[in-house]
C-alpha cells in the first residue's frame, strides 16, 4: 500500500525532529559552555556587579517581548513572587561565578554548576518532604566528593578553593530557585517568566553596579563578552531552552548539563589557553557522573 501524502509528511517531520532536538541540545550547551569563558575574560575588567547588571539587562531585553505578550498573566500580585526568584535565581548566582571567573578557570565554575540538578532534589527532599531515593543519595555523595576533589586543588600554584565554594553556593541557589519555579509560577508562560526575573534582578542589582562601576573603561575584548553574555548566554539561551521544554519535556532538556562542563573547558583551552588539569578532570567525572545517576529512569 502507498503512503499517503499526510503520512510522508507526518514521517518527514519525526525525522526532523529527531535530529534537531539534539543538534539544539548541542547548541545550548555550546552557548552556555561558553559563558563561563566570556565570565573569564570580561570579570576581571568589570567586576563581578557591573558585569552581572549588564548581563542581566541585556538578557531581559532579548526576552522582553514574551513578557510583553504574556502580561495579562502577570498580575501585581506576583511581582513580589518575580523579584524574590530573580534574586535567588539570577542575580545573586551570576554574581558569584563572576567574583569566581576571576580567580579560577572557566572549566571550575561550569564544573561547579552541574550540581544544580543534585541540590534541586537536595532542596525538593528538605524543605518540600519529596521522597529522595537511594539511586540520588549515593549521587550527592559522588557530586560532594567531585566538589571537594575539585577545591582541593590548585591552578598555576594557587588555590582554587574559593571559586569552587561560589560556585557550589551559586549551584544551590539554582536548585532553591528551580524548586521556587516549580511551586509558585507554574502555569505562566517559561519564557515570559525568564524575563521578568531577569529584569527584576537587574533592577535590584543596579545600585552595586553603579558603586561598583570600574574606574577604567573596560578593553573591547571585554565589552564584546559581556555583550555576549547577555543577548547570546542569557536571551537567546533562554528562549532556545525553554523552547527545548515545550518540545520534549523538562527531564531530557536538563541533559544539557552534562554537556556544558565539556565545552566550558573546551572553548577556555582552546581560545583563553587554560589547561585541563587532572584534579578538573577527576571532579568533573565524579561530578557529572552524580548528575547522569540522579537522573537516570527519570
Amino acid at each position: 500500500m502507498a503512503a499517503t501524502p499526510a503520512s510522508v509528511s507526518e514521517l518527514s517531520t519525526a525525522r526532523d525532529r529527531a535530529w534537531q532536538s539534539p543538534l539544539e541540545l548541542a547548541l545550548l550547551a555550546a552557548i552556555w559552555g561558553a559563558s563561563f569563558m566570556f565570565m573569564r575574560v570580561a570579570a576581571p575588567q568589570f567586576g563581578a556587579m557591573p558585569l552581572v547588571e549588564i548581563r542581566l539587562a541585556l538578557g531581559a531585553v532579548v526576552l522582553l517581548p514574551f513578557l510583553w505578550k504574556a502580561r495579562a498573566s502577570f498580575p501585581r500580585a506576583i511581582w513580589p513572587k518575580l523579584a524574590l526568584i530573580g534574586i535567588i535565581n539570577s542575580a545573586i548566582p551570576f554574581a558569584l561565578f563572576a567574583w569566581a571567573a576571576q580567580r579560577a578557570p572557566a572549566g571550575i565554575g561550569a564544573i561547579t554548576n552541574s550540581m544544580a540538578v543534585l541540590f534541586t532534589a537536595l532542596v525538593a527532599f528538605l524543605f518540600y518532604g519529596e521522597k529522595i531515593g537511594t539511586r540520588r543519595s549515593l549521587a550527592l555523595v559522588a557530586g560532594f566528593v567531585g566538589v571537594v576533589v575539585l577545591a582541593s586543588a590548585k591552578t598555576a600554584g594557587a588555590s582554587v578553593g574559593g571559586a569552587v565554594a561560589a560556585g557550589t553556593t551559586a549551584a544551590f541557589l539554582y536548585g532553591i530557585g528551580a524548586n521556587l519555579v516549580r511551586r509558585h509560577l507554574t502555569g505562566l508562560p517559561p519564557a515570559a517568566v525568564a524575563a521578568a526575573t531577569l529584569s527584576s534582578a537587574a533592577i535590584f542589582m543596579l545600585p552595586m553596579a553603579i558603586a561598583y562601576w570600574p574606574a577604567q573603561t573596560p578593553e573591547p575584548r571585554a565589552w564584546f563578552s559581556v555583550v555576549m553574555l547577555g543577548v547570546l548566554c542569557s536571551g537567546v539561551a533562554y528562549a532556545l531552552y525553554y523552547r527545548l521544554i515545550q518540545r520534549i519535556g523538562a527531564a531530557r532538556a536538563v541533559t544539557v548539563t552534562y554537556l556544558v562542563p565539556l565545552f566550558a573547558v573546551a572553548w577556555a583551552w582552546l581560545l583563553l589557553g587554560e589547561p585541563l588539569t587532572l584534579p578538573m578532570g577527576i571532579a568533573g567525572a565524579l561530578i557529572i557522573g552524580s548528575v547522569a545517576l540522579s537522573q537516570r529512569g527519570n
